[in-house]
């Protein structure tokens, strides 16, 4: 991983755990070199921040953001926005499905 990417999505990692205090979002990183707090991670896809939706013990559902060239291509601030925005997305998709 080039220097500058290095650092940009180290800056992401910081941004989005300092705007992302939802008790009911856990957000694991697999990203190699920056931070890898995921106890398993399948790089097949490249780097991903997967986000875990905490509904009960048993019913937690998962989605994954692949740090792709159009994700890491931004400055640091607009990818930790845009992170910030799937996770709304996210909840707002399982909320509507949860309540019917």
């Amino acid at each position: 991983m080039e220097a500058e990417l290095k650092i940009k999505l180290e800056k992401v990692v910081e941004l989005v755990d300092n705007l992302m205090v939802d008790p009911e979002i856990d957000i694991e990183y697999c990203i190699p070199g920056v931070a890898m707090t995921s106890e398993v991670c399948d790089m097949s896809k490249g780097p991903y921040i997967e986000l875990k939706y905490i509904i009960s013990e048993y019913t937690q559902p998962t989605r994954k953001i692949h740090l792709t060239s159009t994700y890491t291509s931004p400055e640091a601030k607009v990818i930790a926005n845009l992170v910030t925005f799937s996770v709304e997305e996210f909840k707002a998709e399982i909320d509507s499905v949860e309540m019917g």
